[in-house]
């Protein structure tokens, strides 16, 4: 068995525990060691003969041991008694969005559903809205959501939370080969898209064959799909293809541009090259009359040298997706560098895993001048949410580590719970004696498109909100975003100067690339936050830039890019403004 394969029999036995009540720490446990699995480095199997399991972060004695006759046997006891008692169709219910461990077992035991294709049989026949906590709403929405589930179901794109990880590994054992000089990625990853197809690698080299027996003998390759002398494919451990080509270092502009694509992109510049006469491939630039090649090759050994070459400025990856890059001045997008400080992130006050002076050292270890801490507010009791009391509490916490630290500066923000009705988790007393107030909707995605649009125009227009976070609620590649009226909201926001966040976890990045860009467009302003609930979880903030700049950002537009002194002066104007109003 592979990795994948293995981090998908834990993740199947986790589930089959939550439908049959199992205490939610064991169901855990299985689940963190099926994700560190999923993205190991190196073959499971070579630990397990290496009698290294114990090594993989999450798997303790008794996890190893069920992984030790997992790999040997193709299965354990308890898997085998959690595949006896509970059906494999039933465990798959859980991929139908809102549809709990809870529901699955009523599903099952009171209908006798056990596959995705039934309980949509026993939806449109009307079967479930009879069931004790059901009704016609709650039917109708199971049976939208396995339209989602099917429609998933059907693309078979990686994240780029899970695809960007992973090739970096790769990118570190390609450059360790002796004669690399260059290695990059290429393709929709290169363009930081939410979603790869398969990975795309360059290499510039002057003798390919070294790097084509590394690539292949990479720990994570499963399968060698195929090999030729300066390119090859393989099958990864998670079930991805990963392509290589070697380049030739006096080539390697024009290749990395050709890689990069996007195809829309490419098709572009090629029309531009040949109005001037000109043909681009991947190879190189040639000056052409009547099909035949004139005065040789145009050798562009970087990338930039290509778009030169054509008279067009540098287009960075992110925006090349033929979506006006050629018919206006490309602004200096936003970088990582010019973060100064993370507006969205939890301790343990909430559901987060660190303290508030933990998070504060780690933002400051990374650069960062100030943070906002927004724990999750009374109504997500899920999230261990605060009351007004124990926000007061945090307050002297907050005060303390102020007075502790140089260099930085903690404001005290929540993550303020947008109830059913628009009306927001804490009153305006409470509200005011926040430093920044970020508001968000977790509950009711599934609500009609006016409903839910009205519920954000609610806290948009909300005199004490700053912040909407991830605006539209979606998952990546687990559950769709809420219905909005997009272009209401976001001239809302640009009206009331509430800031909308692109939230750069990357299950979420949301807002998106597009509606981000047209936030910009309509002078509304963005924040990148990392919604980090430990340390590391600062670590992501990347992926939301990346977002950012697909969208066009520039520092203007990201007001996290500000001084501390003028966000806060931003924040008073715009206060001062709406009480005029």
């Amino acid at each position: 068995m592979n990795n994948s394969q293995v981090a998908q029999v834990l993740n199947s036995l986790a589930d089959t525990l939550e439908i049959q009540g199992e205490v939610i720490y064991k169901v855990l446990a299985y689940r963190r060691a099926a994700e560190n699995i999923a993205n190991l480095g190196r073959d499971i199997n070579e630990l397990q003969c290496a009698g290294q399991l114990r090594s993989i972060p999450g798997v303790g004695q008794a996890i190893a041991e069920k992984l030790d006759a997992l790999l040997t046997t193709g299965t354990f006891d308890l898997l085998d008694r959690a595949r006896a008692e509970v059906p494999a169709g039933v465990v798959e219910l859980l991929r139908v969005q809102d549809v709990g461990p809870r529901k699955v077992r009523l599903f099952w035991k009171e209908l006798g559903v056990t596959s995705i294709a039934e309980l949509e049989t026993a939806a449109r026949e009307g079967k479930l809205k009879n069931l004790p906590g059901m009704g016609a709403k709650s039917e109708a929405k199971i049976l939208a959501n396995v339209e989602a589930f099917k429609r998933r179901a059907s693309q078979t794109r990686m994240p780029l939370g899970l695809a960007f990880p992973l090739s970096q590994a790769i990118l570190r054992e390609l450059i360790r080969v002796p004669n690399v000089l260059r290695a990059t990625t290429a393709g929709s990853l290169r363009r930081m898209q939410e979603t790869i197809g398969d990975l795309d690698f360059l290499v510039a080299a002057e003798e390919a064959a070294p790097v084509m027996e590394r690539f292949v003998a990479l720990p994570m390759v499963a399968e060698i799909i195929a090999r030729g002398p300066t390119k090859s494919s393989v099958r990864l451990q998670n079930g991805a293809q990963a392509d290589l080509r070697v380049l030739d270092p006096k080539r390697w502009g024009t290749g990395l541009q050709y890689f990069t694509g996007s195809q829309a992109h490419n098709v572009h510049l090629r029309e531009i090259a040949q109005k001037k006469g000109l043909s681009l491939n991947e190879y190189a630039i040639t000056r052409e009359k009547g099909g035949t090649p004139l005065h040789g090759e145009i050798l562009c050994a970087e990338e930039a040298e290509v778009y030169r070459a054509l008279g067009v400025p540098y287009i960075p990856p992110e925006l090349r997706q033929d979506r006006g890059e050629f018919d206006r001045e490309i602004p200096p997008l936003i970088t990582a560098d010019d973060i100064l400080g993370d507006l969205q992130m939890h301790t343990t006050w909430s559901d987060g895993k660190a303290s508030v002076e933990e998070m504060a050292r780690a933002a400051q270890a990374r650069g960062y001048r100030y943070i906002l801490i927004t724990d999750h507010t009374q109504s997500l009791g899920v999230a261990g949410g605060l009351t007004p009391e124990r926000l007061r509490q945090q307050r002297q916490e907050i005060d303390a580590v102020n007075a502790r630290l140089t260099g930085i500066r903690v404001l005290q923000g929540a993550e303020v719970e947008v109830r059913a009705d628009g009306s927001l988790d804490f009153s305006d007393d409470v509200l005011a004696s926040l430093d920044m107030v970020v508001a968000a909707l977790h509950t009711g995605l599934r609500q009609e498109r006016e409903k839910f649009t009205a519920r954000m125009l609610a806290a948009i227009r909300h005199p004490h909100v700053d912040v909407i976070a991830h605006p539209s609620g979606r998952l990546i590649g687990e559950r769709d975003g809420a219905d909005l009226d997009w272009e209401a909201v976001l001239r809302a926001a640009a009206e009331t100067r509430t800031i909308l966040e692109i939230n750069a976890h990357p299950s979420r990045l949301d807002l998106d690339d597009l509606h981000a860009r047209r936030a910009i467009e309509l002078g509304g302003k963005l924040t990148i936050s990392t919604d980090a609930h430990e340390p590391d979880g600062l670590d992501v903030m990347f992926y939301g830039v990346a977002v950012a700049r697909r969208a066009w950002a520039t520092v203007e537009d990201v007001v996290n890019a500000w001084p501390l002194e003028r966000l806060l002066s931003w924040r008073a104007e715009r206060g001062a403004k709406r009480d005029e109003r």
